[in-house]
């Protein structure tokens, strides 16, 4: 699919409230086989313990929750 293609259905998901949006990546992640669901799921475990031991060591910073809501509602306003 080519990204004008899926942009409507992006921009319907982003509407929806959060647990709406977690159930949908859920449908879509359990899409996939299980052995590309596998690679995925690695993936993500191997970013998050990237990130902290970056943490760990100094070179990556955190912010607060009521930083990061912040500044996604002034990107994408309130929703």
């Amino acid at each position: 699919m080519a990204a004008t293609a899926i942009q409507p259905i992006l921009d319907q998901a982003l509407d929806l409230d959060p647990k709406d949006r977690a159930q949908l990546i859920e449908t879509l992640l359990d899409s996939f086989t299980s052995n590309e669901r596998q690679r995925i799921d690695a993936a993500w475990a191997q970013e998050c313990e990237d990130r902290i031991d970056a943490y760990d060591r100094g070179d990556l910073g955190s912010h607060s929750s009521e930083e990061v809501f912040a500044d996604l509602a002034s990107r994408f306003g309130e929703r």
